[in-house]
């Protein structure tokens, strides 16, 4: 069968063949826009061949952009980018990521670039298709195959982010998409991240153990064999050394001595048969004798291990080494029966357990030519997870229990919750379950293993018991020890412990009467608690207790509302929402926990005391009635001088959803005041009674200078600003929908409007009152006055202007007898577009005074002209345009523009 992937490589093959063909009828076209034989050959393709082929152009054309290259080049590179022989392509397959079971995968599916509308159509009305446009993180089963809603599964095992694409692009119904897929690194947790313990030891070869066991000291048990190489020396009467290898017969030739058989015999036992011959041979003579290079031997090592064989070893090296040699141990073979056969029989084990946990090498024997070493399969296997020294999967012995895993895993580490252990067993049905064991029961620790059991030992649970936590604006927020009896003034000893800014009146405690239950708050107040330590006023604290220190500014509401937002979260039909309302005059209003037993002045203390401009007589409670299951409410009224002067019986006690509302004195107010600017004798700001009129004022700035000029008052008020602001923002609204109506009916007036709303837009309210004012005071000037009032006397005004549709707008010298047309003359006379029926004149007061026709005369009355006028000459608006709306427009712009150019001359 041909490799899914070697499949695809000829499909890519055939289409650079295709591409080739397209490029050469495309020349400089860009794909979005190909010629109709290049759009022929495209829709001819197979889904998955046509949108690999548009990725292609695409890659071509983003080479290309900034060089026009020919039609020869544009195929090499195309060639380039596809043809590779099948060697080169699966060596780089190789490299890639590649899907393996319950891999995660990120696919984004996009409509196709050359989808038609009929296509799209499709995609929008099938839920299922529209559904996947977008990304999507998926999860692929135990066998790598993909499950998508709507479709059959789509085996993806082993193929590469590249494959994964086409793949999915050759399902008919996704035949409509581009899709890009990734796969996620994984790294594996819990249970899969186990492995078994010990195996990496033998992995590869250890040259420091080797270089011991060539190279260290020979021990007196050591056995004597062919090829072993022994250095005699002599000293006394005869001095000389001799080197004697043991020949094949295991004997050595020793002049004037003879043959010695020596194969078998131990170094100790050469060392003293040596050197009785030695003595007897040479009188006065002695000998050291001493082992050179060591023979080397055949063992076999066999059964389990990555590379059983014949391996050649020293006659000094065990069994370990000869498992390294091997390449180690092979995942199925046991650590913990390794056996050493000599002459067919087994003469020793090696549990390497005791050799990786103990360090205990007694059981690593000496390799003699010949010897076997066998590695049978592996024996029984569990794991252990959780809070243990040495998670892993353990081989272990028949008779071993649940103590002795743990021990195998190191031990327990501190935070193991030794009572919650769970052990996953296969029972006799071939099914798992979950046994509960307390390891610290006896008899449950010895329970004996089954080969496959899971041991999870997991940690104590994170929260800390009988403590205190210290939160908000404290020097030292943190946890602290609680024990019976702890009051609010064991946690916080003085008030020096709070940072600046922090209400130590109102110290919230939040206290949850078990795990999941109930939330309620209490507070404290830490001063008088200090005052009297123990008294009513220490609120003793319980375990598990959230003292938060809040301040009278920033995070003040903050606080309280997570601790309202947790408490509105737990009421019921049954049980009300525990809080209760302080409004008016009161240093921080709002909502705030309820606590049992609360009273009216506990509430003034959470709102932060009254404030200065409180009604300290008498305050009003509303509190929430419910009668025949209809929700009314009580009015009820509260002696606030009783209750600050600390009679107890007229501090009503609250009940959950009170509001009070703290008066302010009807004798105090805002700060009335204006300001009075330009040519009155004294000016500056005055504050003023609300029976105060501006001629009162006026009188008390000591009236006008001889250089003012009252008729050019600027009188500025708030309200009106605000007034004009709102009318401002409604007239955008209509010129720019009137502006749509004229784009649509494509009017000629659309950039004269569009160019006045930008002006609109531009246009910032003054919030100016036109008065009429005179030197000498006169009732006129009796307008009642209101907070933040601006009032502006010019000096007197030498100056007409010209502004609108004139040739030039300018100011002239005002001089008597010059009429209003006589102004725009000078002014260079009206322009073309001027509407000569709607001029009119701004005062220097702001009044506007229009040109009033005479039917007598059949012509309209010139206005007198006085100095400071504004003479505005508006623009001709087409009579089909919406006439009302934008001369109001233009008149707002206008007369702005001269209330804003008197404000700024003034200042």
């Amino acid at each position: 069968m041909i490799p899914l992937h070697k499949i695809f490589f000829r499909s890519q093959y055939i289409v650079a063949i295709i591409i080739a063909c397209i490029i050469s009828l495309t020349s400089n076209a860009q794909t979005s826009n190909l010629p109709p034989e290049a759009q022929q050959i495209l829709n001819s393709l197979p889904p998955m061949q046509r949108q690999l082929a548009i990725n292609k152009i695409n890659e071509y054309e983003k080479e290309n952009r900034n060089s026009r290259q020919s039609t020869e080049e544009g195929v090499q590179v195309i060639e380039d980018n596809f043809y590779e022989s099948d060697e080169l392509y699966d060596e780089s397959y190789n490299l890639e990521r590649k899907v393996e079971p319950k891999s995660r995968l990120i696919i984004n599916f996009q409509p196709s670039d050359l989808a038609s509308n009929q296509d799209l159509l499709k995609i929008k009305e099938d839920l299922f298709l529209e559904k996947l446009i977008g990304s999507h993180y998926l999860t692929l089963d135990d066998f790598g195959v993909l499950f998508l809603e709507g479709l059959e599964g789509i085996p993806l095992l082993g193929l590469t982010e590249d494959d994964i694409s086409l793949r999915l692009m050759a399902e008919p119904a996704l035949s409509l998409f581009s899709i890009e897929a990734r796969i996620l690194s994984q790294e594996p947790i819990g249970i899969e991240a186990l492995k078994p313990f010990g195996y990496e030891v033998f992995s590869k070869d250890n040259s420091a153990l080797q270089d011991v066991a060539n190279n260290g000291p020979v021990p007196s048990n050591y056995v004597l064999g062919p090829g072993d190489l022994i250095r005699v020396q002599l000293f006394g009467n005869v001095n000389d050394i001799y080197e004697y290898e043991v020949s094949r017969d295991g004997s050595l030739s020793l002049p004037d001595i003879g043959p010695l058989i020596v194969a078998g015999l131990t170094f100790q036992e050469l060392r003293v048969e040596l050197n009785n011959l030695i003595e007897e041979a040479f009188i006065g003579t002695q000998a050291s004798i001493t082992l050179g290079q060591l023979k080397t031997i055949n063992v076999y090592v066999l059964g389990d291990v990555i590379r059983p064989g014949s391996v050649i070893v020293n006659g000094l090296q065990t069994m370990v080494d000869a498992l390294y040699k091997s390449g180690g141990i092979s995942p199925i073979g046991s650590l913990r029966n390794i056996q050493l056969k000599r002459n067919g029989k087994v003469i020793s084990s090696l549990d390497a357990y005791d050799l990786l946990i103990q360090g205990d090498m007694s059981g690593n024997s000496r390799l003699q030519a010949g010897d076997v070493i066998f590695v049978p399969p592996v024996g029984k296997v569990v794991s252990i997870i959780g809070a243990v020294k040495r998670p892993a999967i353990y081989e272990v012995k028949n008779d071993s229990n649940l103590l002795q895993l743990v021990n195998l895993a190191g031990g327990l580490k501190p935070e193991a919750s030794q009572e919650e252990a769970k052990l996953e067993r296969i029972n006799v049905n071939s099914q798992r379950h979950l046994i509960s064991v307390n390891l610290n029961d006896v008899n449950a620790s010895k329970m004996q293993i089954n080969s496959g059991d899971i041991l999870e030992i997991p940690e104590v649970t994170p929260e800390i018991k009988n403590i205190v936590d210290l939160s908000g604006h404290v020097h030292r927020p943190g946890s602290y020890p609680w024990h019976e009896g702890m009051k609010i003034t064991d946690l916080l000893r003085s008030v020096y412990e709070l940072k600046d800014g922090a209400d130590f009146n109102y110290i919230l405690i939040r206290r949850e009467e078990e795990v999941g239950g109930q939330v309620t708050v209490l507070s404290a107040d830490l001063s008088a608690a200090l005052e009297t330590p123990g008294g009513k006023f220490d609120v003793e604290l319980k375990s598990g207790d959230t003292v938060s220190v809040i301040t009278n500014s920033y995070n003040r509401k903050s606080v309280i509302q997570d601790l309202i937002d947790e408490i509105e979260l737990q009421a019921t039909i049954n049980f009300p929402i525990q809080k209760v309302n302080i409004a008016g005059s009161v240093r921080s209003p709002g909502n705030y926990p309820f606590e049992f037993g609360m009273k009216v002045s506990d509430l003034i203390r959470a709102g932060g005391y009254l404030s200065h401009e409180a009604y300290t007589v008498e305050a009003e409670l509303t509190r929430l009635s419910s009668k025949n299951s209809i929700n009314d409410i009580e009015i009820q009224s509260i002696n606030l001088e009783a209750i600050l002067r600390g009679e107890e019986e007229f501090d009503i006690l609250l009940k959950e959803r009170d509001e009070i509302f703290i008066r302010s004195r009807p004798s105090l107010h805002d700060n009335l005041s204006i300001s009075l600017e330009g040519e009155v004798n004294f000016p500056g700001e005055y504050r003023f009674k609300r029976s105060e009129t501006l001629n009162d004022v006026l009188r008390r700035a000591g009236g006008f200078t001889d250089f003012a000029y009252p008729k050019g008052v600027i009188f500025l008020r708030k309200s009106i600003k605000e007034k004009e602001d709102n009318q401002i923002k409604d007239l955008i609204k209509r010129a720019e929908a009137d502006i749509a109506q004229q784009s649509i009916n494509g009017s000629e007036a659309l950039d004269y409007s569009q160019e006045i709303l930008d002006k609109l837009n531009n246009f910032e309210a003054i919030g100016r009152l036109v008065v009429d004012l005179n030197k000498n005071l006169s009732t006129s000037n009796n307008i009642i006055l209101e907070a933040g009032d601006r009032i502006l006397i010019p000096n007197v005004s030498q100056t007409v202007t010209v502004i609108g549709e004139t040739q030039q707008n300018t100011s002239h010298i005002y001089r008597p007898g010059l009429t209003q047309k006589d102004y725009i003359n000078l002014s260079g006379g009206l322009s073309r577009r001027a509407d000569k029926k709607l001029i009119y004149v701004v005062r220097a007061n702001g009044q506007v005074n229009i040109n009033s026709y005479s039917r007598w005369l059949n012509r309209r009355k010139n206005i007198k002209i006085e100095p400071g006028d504004t003479i505005i000459v508006p623009t001709k608006i087409d009579a089909e345009d919406n006439l009302t709306l934008w001369t109001n427009v233009t008149q707002i712009v206008y007369q702005g523009a001269v209330a804003l150019a008197a404000i700024r001359r003034f200042n």
